[in-house]
């Protein structure tokens, strides 16, 4: 096993998934039962299969496609979303009733 890369993928996702929406949702479910147990372990396998299906087609398109385009495409498709973030949203128009 690299340890290596067990610590890395760890960190990198431990701090990404800091304060995200699936964070703030397991604090108001866990806030609002008696059963925290439970929400920690919906949460967590959750996490485990999004991350699964992540890896799976991570591993497939490395299969597919040489490592530099697909290291390429996800800097292009991050890079798209931060500049999308950074945009102002048009208003949306208010429903008349």
């Amino acid at each position: 096993m690299d340890w290596h890369l067990l610590g890395l993928s760890f960190i990198t996702v431990f701090l990404s998934e800091l304060g995200d929406k699936s964070q703030l949702a397991a604090i108001a479910l866990s806030g609002s039962t008696k059963f925290p147990r439970a929400v920690f372990l919906g949460t967590a396998g959750a996490l485990l299969l999004t991350s699964l299906l992540g890896v799976i087609a991570g591993e497939g398109a490395a299969q597919l496609l040489p490592v530099h385009w697909v290291k390429a495409i996800a800097a292009i498709g991050f890079a798209i979303m931060a500049v999308r973030l950074l945009l102002p949203t048009a208003a949306l128009p208010e429903d008349s009733e």
